[in-house]
């Protein structure tokens, strides 16, 4: 049985199958086929009922590294942490990394994904120079923005739906330290959020607000806003070893209600709201919190719960993340984590990539069935009369009307690159 991060999405008629680009594969005689890296996707993305899943995992080798020039050259099944890990200590890290480090180079690529630094370095894809591409044919494809380069920008955010990719070249980033100087500070209100990004925009690699989506009346859209840098001197330290917490078993329902939700935010607030001085943070803390517990999707129970990632035009859009905001507290249903960014005019490279100028609000949302379901319907009705869209990697029950709406225009694009011999869930689901 496999299941998505979110525990939302379960398949059990699949057939698994591993991948070694070395060598002679025949799984394309069984169609249809979806690659699978390490399944971080919250959503039916990486998932493929009654077809066949093609496990890359065993495709975790370096191929090239220049140190001079930081182009590293990787196979496709590569966790993002086991470039972080060997890259640090040779002065570069990865210019764009998404929430957790857990996630494999082929999924960072075909999800486009985007990190804190939006404003200033755009998506994963728009630092990758090129990649091989095994399509069901059996041709492998060498596409580049300026080789094959339509297919290369269909495969960049493509979901899985073009070919599996082998191997890709990645341009990495130079730092000094894996420390970041990190400043905090507490806001009330979207206008304010709105304010102290685009005054840090200037002068920080990296912005992003924690938001408490349950408080209302004068507490109402509170939150804490953070700013960072990688730190200027020499400062590289050893892997932590240090023993990580574990989440054993899937925790009860009953753990995470509104009220639990509504303490912890209280809580988190004003224990962030009393610490505003600049602190040096080690880069897998700041980039990566949640990766400091094991299975922590658990926490969330049996039913799993909903990632809801949505980003619309900054024109209105304090108005519009207000609007949403009042939406969940009349609701009462809490989100426990919920992040507020916004995301720059740096064009992502691919055909369906999700950012686009704009404010991005990502939201958690425990299962609770149709009562969640009608949640986040509403929350769509919002996002798509403002001409926002939703984020694939993160989805588990768009209908087929919603991405029309969202990525309709893109989809007509991107339609003469999908390999017919790959499919998924999700676009089964949407199509």
């Amino acid at each position: 049985m496999i299941s998505s991060w979110g525990n939302i999405s379960t398949i059990k008629n699949t057939e698994e199958k591993n991948i070694l680009w070395r060598d002679e594969n025949d799984f394309f005689q069984k169609q249809p086929v979806l690659a699978y890296g390490n399944g971080r996707s919250y959503g039916d993305v990486c998932l493929n009922n009654n077809g066949v899943i093609i496990k890359t995992h065993q495709l975790n080798r370096f191929i090239y590294f220049d140190s001079q020039t930081g182009i590293l050259v990787c196979e496709s099944g590569c966790l993002l942490s086991d470039i972080l890990s060997f890259a640090i200590f040779k002065g570069w890290t990865l210019p764009v990394v998404p929430g957790t480090q857990y996630v494999t180079v082929g999924g960072a690529i075909a999800n486009d994904v985007h990190g804190k630094n939006h404003h200033m370095r755009g998506t994963f894809g728009c630092h990758v120079n090129r990649f091989a591409l095994l399509r069901s044919t059996g041709e492998l494809w060498e596409c580049a923005p300026h080789q094959n380069a339509e297919l290369f920008r269909a495969t960049v955010g493509g979901i899985g739906l073009t070919g599996i990719i082998l191997w890709a070249e990645i341009q990495l980033m130079p730092i000094k330290s894996d420390y970041l100087t990190v400043t905090t500070e507490p806001f009330y209100g979207i206008e304010k959020f709105i304010a102290l990004s685009k005054d840090a925009e200037k002068t920080h690699e990296y912005t992003v607000a924690w938001l408490d989506c349950q408080s209302d009346r004068k507490n109402f859209a509170r939150g804490l806003f953070s700013k960072a840098n990688y730190h200027q001197e020499k400062l590289i330290t050893k892997n932590d070893a240090r023993k990580k917490l574990s989440v054993p078993i899937n925790l009860p329902s009953m753990v995470l209600n509104r009220w639990t939700i509504r303490a912890f935010n209280q809580l988190y607030f004003y224990a962030g709201a009393r610490n505003q001085s600049e602190k040096l943070v080690r880069a897998n803390s700041f980039f990566f919190p949640l990766d400091a517990i094991h299975h922590w999707n658990r926490i969330y129970g049996s039913r799993g719960f909903y990632q809801y990632q949505c980003v619309v035009p900054m024109q209105n859009g304090d108005t519009v993340i207000t609007n949403l905001l009042n939406t969940i507290v009349k609701s009462r249903q809490g989100s426990f984590l919920s992040v507020l960014k916004i995301l720059g005019d740096k064009p992502s490279p691919g055909i369906l990539s999700f950012p686009m100028p704009g404010i991005t609000l990502a939201l958690d949302f425990p299962n609770k069935g149709s009562e969640t379901l009608a949640l986040l319907n509403k929350l769509d009705d919002i996002v798509m009369n403002e001409n926002g869209r939703v984020y694939l990697a993160k989805d588990t029950r768009l209908s087929k009307k919603q991405f029309a709406h969202y990525y309709g225009k893109a989809w007509e694009n991107f339609s003469a690159y999908h390999d017919p011999g790959f499919s998924s869930s999700l676009i089964r689901r949407v199509m």
